[in-house]
């Protein structure tokens, strides 16, 4: 998968990886380290090896800015070491083009013993930077870290977010064509966080290329246009940051609150049981991107063991759980349609949807002719998008009575049908 596009007309990539994958030797045990040894040294075949990484394809363009997301352990620090060649792949390629700036793993690169001035001409170095070019930019690198005395004290005295700041202070200054960056954001205090980001924002707006790694989907959005959600060392979504977030935050509330087995269930033999719940014709786990306004048609097909006739609801829940609004089909009335001896099938629609813009959580249920007892859930996701500033869960249809019309400031979201009464 590849995200980014061309930049004033040039395409110019600063990363290409092609079918990327890191493994790991399986060497938890004593003995499976000797074994292992034993196959280097005796040539006796492959080493048995552990997957991290798997078929990642992936091309940044410069003046892109990507976010990786995803669990721990799901593969995003490998990546970046990846990226930045610290490891090498076990398999595919990857190329980076351009001076980069990466800060991973916390204190990597300084030595403990050497000043907090010492590591900056050390690093220095290893960027190519020559001794007029540290001068002139010494600085404003002391400056950018604002750690006072400790400029001068051993990197070991430091505190974590200290050590942060040197090393962020250090990437600002060389102003790198590709910045790299693993949970920076998260160890500074909150005053160090608003410049890194101030910085970050300069350095976008002038074209530089940003990937990010960050648990907090606010950083994300706020800095990055495209994402790429991995997931057990895969990628599972790439594309908008705005779809790709609501997508991970999507998956990890079905996560937490949790889906019945759909095996037990059928193997219990209830009466009434769901086959297919579809949102707008999807049935992927995936949740449906719908904006604001737009229809939203419900699909449920149940199984009816002895034929009788199912009473089918569906209901919308936030994504904290709240009710937002829930109907059956035997309280308005209706009758599902028999598609065969046991199967019965209810669609609903929702012209004009007035949800406002977030993620809900969208259930079927069969329950029994009686609609007394409920048998089964399905759950679909679905993320409203719309830009607007309103709060709450739905839209109400309103006006307001001697109003004047005012102009709102260019690129404030608008009521879509409040007008002058």
């Amino acid at each position: 998968m590849s995200v980014g596009a061309t930049v004033n007309g040039i395409d110019a990539p600063l990363v290409v990886a092609r079918e990327l994958g890191k493994a790991y030797p399986k060497v938890f045990r004593p003995r499976d380290r000797l074994r292992a040894l034993g196959k280097l040294l005796l040539d006796a075949g492959e080493i048995e090896s552990v997957p991290v990484l798997r078929d990642v394809n992936l091309e940044v363009v410069r003046g892109e800015s990507l976010g990786l997301i995803g669990e721990n352990g799901a593969g995003k620090s490998t990546l970046l070491k990846l990226l930045t060649g610290v490891l090498t792949p076990t398999t595919g390629s990857v190329e980076v083009r351009g001076r980069v700036g990466a800060l991973l793993e916390l204190g990597a690169g300084f030595h403990p013993e050497y000043t907090g001035r010492d590591n900056i001409a050390m690093s220095a170095a290893l960027y190519g930077l020559g001794a007029d070019e540290l001068r002139a930019c010494l600085p404003e690198i002391v400056a950018f870290a604002d750690i006072g005395r400790y400029i001068d004290e051993p990197v070991k005295h430091y505190s974590s977010g200290m050590v942060v700041r040197l090393g962020f202070a250090i990437v600002a200054a060389l102003k790198p064509d590709l910045l790299i960056t693993d949970e920076v954001l998260a160890v500074g205090d909150e005053s160090f966080q608003k410049k890194c980001v101030r910085w970050i924002e300069n350095y976008l707006a002038d074209g530089g290329t940003l990937i990010l790694v960050s648990h907090s989907m606010y950083h994300i959005q706020k800095l990055c246009r495209h994402a790429l959600w991995l997931r057990q060392g895969e990628v599972a979504a790439v594309g908008d940051v705005f779809d790709v977030t609501q997508a991970y935050l999507a998956y990890h509330e079905r996560k937490t609150v949790g889906t019945p087995d759909r095996s037990v269930i059928a193997a219990q033999g209830v009466e009434f049981q769901l086959t297919q719940f579809t949102v707008n014709g999807s049935e992927q786990d995936a949740p449906v991107l719908l904006n604001r306004g737009d229809a939203l048609r419900l699909t449920a097909r149940v199984r009816s063991r002895d034929g009788r006739t199912p009473v089918i609801a569906f209901g919308i829940m936030r994504a904290d759980g709240t009710a937002v609004y829930g109907v059956s089909s035997e309280m308005d009335g209706v009758v599902p349609r028999r598609e065969s001896a046991e199967i019965w099938v209810a669609e609903i629609v929702f012209d004009d949807l007035a949800l406002l813009p977030g993620t809900y959580t969208i259930k079927a249920h069969p329950m029994d002719t009686e609609g007394v007892r409920l048998f089964d859930t399905l759950e679909r996701g679905i993320v409203v998008r719309g830009n607007t500033r309103e709060f709450g869960l739905i839209r109400l249809p309103h006006r307001w009575n001697d109003a004047l019309q005012v102009e709102l400031p260019q690129n404030t979201p608008r009521t879509p049908s409040s007008s002058r009464a």
